[in-house]
């Protein structure tokens, strides 16, 4: 019954609930993991008027749920001791406290799913093993906080968790010793990415943090990863998956390079300045082509395709465009849209609930979109785990927080 009036709920009904805490259980039932609850605690009095009921939020994610078949949690005998910690003198500075996580339950295969052997003989044999889910993620001090809760969440909802495959994008290495504390059986590679390598590409944004090299990564993931690794989910760092991720790796792309959740209805020309769109040299490049805005936090790429029509370089070309021409305003998204946007394979918008961060000035809360709920993304200058910090969270912030291992330091 609730499943079949989601599609009808407003978002709006959820900024009436604020929470002070969301406890996530898994159970075992007749010997398998079956079913994920939230047991939702209301602290707070709600706003204006009576909607007492945190049953709410369960509407939103049923359409995710319903179907789900979570994998087997297995815990170590030493897991509630289990964290690492970073000194604050490696931290950078944008960061003054120490980091500690807690140590991850050992998350295994579903008894019920029909998960495929993956290989064992070392790290190079898992990654080319065409059984493997590929996901990358970039892991930088400031949103590894967001980083960890992104993999836990896959982890929890992936019917399969052990042919999930991570590909970490890092600029500090030192980060790889962390990720193998806090999820010691987890399969993964770091790979450095250099900030040298695009720095001299980058222009002033609107907000500087999507000026940070690593936001630019993305765009080197075929030269970065193996040859082997012909298709790859990549996911930002401010979201988490409240689905089982094999659904979004399915992803039929066709003859497309890359697949993304696509708005036709967002003003697409405002992505650009006047000076773009006076320029025939450059809107020219929309000719022939229905182009749309998609958020590239969420996309899966056929990286086969990417290096046969060498789109590094085609992106690269835009980028210094914009160092003189100036025109875009934001960071690392207007390239992507000049390369792909018309062509793009489309995906369920629920795999990208995005703008949860509010916009990139004021970071105010806003509501979901209609429809189901496979990914909820924080996109946007407000993140949750500091809404959360500092006791003035969003309503959906606690959506996240069932996802954080973060410890804070005594």
């Amino acid at each position: 019954m609730l499943i079949s009036i989601v599609a009808d709920l407003k978002g709006t009904l959820i900024s009436y609930l604020l929470h002070d805490g969301v406890d996530l259980r898994l159970r075992r039932k007749r010997n398998d993991w079956r079913s994920v609850n939230y047991d939702f605690k209301m602290q707070w009095i709600i706003r204006f008027s009576g909607f007492i009921s945190a049953v709410m939020v369960m509407i939103v994610l049923a359409p995710s749920l319903q179907s789900f078949h979570p994998a087997e949690a297995i815990r170590s005998n030493n897991h509630m001791d289990g964290h690492i910690r970073l000194s604050a003198s490696r931290i950078p500075d944008t960061v003054a406290h120490r980091l500690s996580f807690r140590r991850a339950s050992i998350i295994r295969n579903a008894a019920s799913a029909r998960c495929k052997q993956i290989s064992s003989s070392g790290s190079s044999g898992v990654i080319c093993d065409p059984s493997v889910i590929h996901v990358a993620i970039t892991l930088d001090f400031v949103y590894l906080r967001g980083s960890i809760a992104a993999v836990h969440s896959i982890l929890l909802h992936s019917s399969c968790p052990e042919s999930v495959f991570f590909h970490f994008l890092v600029s500090d290495t030192s980060l790889e010793t962390l990720v193998r504390s806090t999820f010691p059986k987890l399969k993964f590679k770091v790979y450095y990415f250099d900030p040298e390598i695009v720095r001299r590409l980058i222009s002033t944004s609107v907000r500087q943090a999507l000026e940070q090299p690593l936001n630019y990564a993305r765009n080197y993931l075929a030269d970065l990863l193996e040859p082997c690794v012909r298709r790859v989910i990549y996911l930002d760092s401010d979201l988490v998956v409240v689905d089982d991720v094999s659904k979004l790796w399915s992803t039929n792309l066709g003859e497309k390079t890359i697949g993304a959740p696509e708005y036709c209805h967002a003003n697409f020309t405002k992505y650009f300045t006047d000076g773009f769109w006076s320029n025939w040299q450059h809107s020219a490049i929309f000719s022939g082509r229905s182009p749309c805005y998609f958020n590239t936090g969420v996309m899966v790429i056929d990286l086969a395709k990417w290096r046969q029509f060498r789109y590094t370089k085609r992106i690269e070309r835009w980028m210094e465009v914009q160092k003189t021409d100036r025109i875009y305003e934001l960071g690392s998204l207007p390239p992507f849209l000049l390369v792909f946007a018309g062509n793009v394979a489309p995906i369920d918008h629920g795999w990208n609930q995005h703008g949860l961060g509010g916009d990139n000035v004021k970071g105010s809360c806003r509501d979901l979109h209609p429809g189901p709920v496979s990914l909820l993304h924080w996109s946007g200058s407000g993140k949750p785990w500091i809404r959360l910090d500092s006791k003035q969270p969003c309503p959906l912030d606690v959506l996240w927080a069932p996802y954080d291992l973060y410890q804070p330091s005594a």
